[in-house]
C-alpha cells in the first residue's frame, strides 16, 4: 500500500511539474529603469497568482534579444512575452507612431486620452501580427539633452542628434540635424566620442545613463509622451488555462495603473537628480516652441498620409470629435 501511495504521489508531482509554463521575457531597458521594475513586480504577481504554474524569467537590457528584433520574436513565437517601444517599428505600422507625434500632446492627461483613442487600432494591428496587448505604460515627457546651451534654432543645423525611432529621425531632419539611431546603453560612449552632441529622451533615461557626465543642459520641451507596450504571443496566451489567462490579465491591469503613476513620479525625481548633479534645466522660449510646433505639424501631416483612416480616427478621438 505504501508503495502504491508513493508511486501515486510521484505521478502527481511529475504531472504538476509538467504543467508549469515558463516564459522568457526580453526587455531593452536597464534593470533599475522604472519600466523594468514595474515588469518585475508584474511577473512576481503572475507567479504568485498562478501558484507558480506560470513563471516568467525577465531578461533586461537587451541581454536576450535586441530591441530591433523583439517585435518579430514575439510575433513568431520565439519568445512568448516581451516589452518594446512601438515607435521603433513605426515604418512597419503607422499606428505604432501615434503617441510619438512631436508636440501633439504635452501632459499625462492628454497622453491618457490619446492612449484611449489609439488603443483599438493598436490592439488590432498587434492581433494581426499574432500578439495580444497586455498593458502599456508611458515614459515621462521627452526633452532635449545637449552638451552646450541652445542659443537659437541654428544650433540644430548639422548637429549629430541621437534618435530612437523613424518618426523622431524625421523630426530631427526637419530641424536640420543629422539623426543617429543609438540604443540607451550606448549613449554615454556616443557623446564621449563625438558621435552625437544632442538627444531627445526622457529625464529617466538621462538619470539611468548619468547624463551629467557627458552633457550639461536639458530643455523641458514635453515634446511627446511615448509608451512602451507589454505583449504576449496570441497562441501562447490561448494555450494557457483560463485561470492563468485571467491572472495574467489582472496583473497586467495592475501594472498599467501602477506604471502610469511611476512615470509621473519618476519625471519629478529625475529632473531633481539631474539638477542636483549640475545639469541646467531650461524651459524653451516662445519662439523656439513655436518652431518646434511648426515642424511637428509637418511630421503629423506626413504621418496622416500613411496612417489613413486609423490616423484620422485616432486624432478625432484625441480631440473628442
Amino acid at each position: 500500500m505504501q508503495k502504491l501511495i508513493a508511486v501515486a504521489a510521484a505521478a502527481i508531482a511529475a504531472g504538476a511539474a509538467q504543467a508549469q509554463t515558463v516564459w522568457d521575457m526580453p526587455t531593452p531597458y536597464a534593470p533599475r529603469e522604472f519600466h523594468t521594475l514595474n515588469i518585475q513586480q508584474f511577473v512576481d504577481e503572475v507567479k504568485q497568482a498562478t501558484g507558480g504554474q506560470l513563471a516568467v524569467n525577465l531578461h533586461p537590457n537587451g541581454s536576450l534579444i535586441r530591441h530591433a528584433d523583439i517585435l518579430r520574436a514575439v510575433s513568431t513565437g520565439q519568445v512568448s512575452i516581451a516589452e518594446f517601444y512601438p515607435g521603433t517599428f513605426g515604418n512597419e505600422e503607422a499606428v505604432f507612431d501615434a503617441d510619438a507625434l512631436p508636440f501633439l500632446i504635452s501632459s499625462y492627461e492628454e497622453a491618457s486620452k490619446l492612449y484611449r483613442a489609439q488603443k483599438p487600432a493598436l490592439e488590432r494591428v498587434l492581433q494581426k501580427r499574432g500578439m495580444h496587448l497586455l498593458y502599456s505604460v508611458p515614459w515621462p515627457p521627452q526633452g532635449i539633452f545637449t552638451k552646450n546651451a541652445i542659443q537659437s534654432l541654428n544650433d540644430f543645423k548639422g548637429a549629430k542628434f541621437r534618435t530612437y525611432s523613424p518618426l523622431q529621425s524625421r523630426f530631427v531632419e526637419l530641424l536640420g540635424a543629422s539623426p543617429a539611431v543609438i540604443q540607451p546603453a550606448e549613449v554615454p560612449q556616443a557623446f564621449a566620442t563625438g558621435a552625437i552632441s544632442m538627444m531627445m529622451t526622457a529625464a529617466t533615461t538621462g538619470v539611468a545613463t548619468k547624463a551629467w557626465e557627458y552633457t550639461g543642459h536639458l530643455y523641458l520641451t514635453n515634446a511627446w509622451i511615448p509608451k512602451n507596450v507589454v505583449v504576449v504571443n496570441s497562441r501562447a496566451f490561448q494555450r494557457l488555462p483560463e485561470a492563468q489567462r485571467k491572472a495574467l490579465a489582472t496583473a497586467a491591469g495592475a501594472a498599467e495603473k501602477r506604471g502610469w503613476e511611476m512615470s509621473r513620479q519618476r519625471e519629478k525625481e529625475s529632473n531633481e537628480i539631474l539638477a542636483k548633479n549640475g545639469m541646467t534645466l531650461h524651459k524653451p522660449d516662445a519662439k523656439m516652441m513655436a518652431e518646434f510646433q511648426r515642424v511637428g505639424r509637418i511630421v503629423a501631416d506626413e504621418w496622416l498620409n500613411k496612417a489613413g483612416g486609423d490616423g484620422q480616427a485616432i486624432l478625432k478621438g484625441l480631440r473628442g470629435k
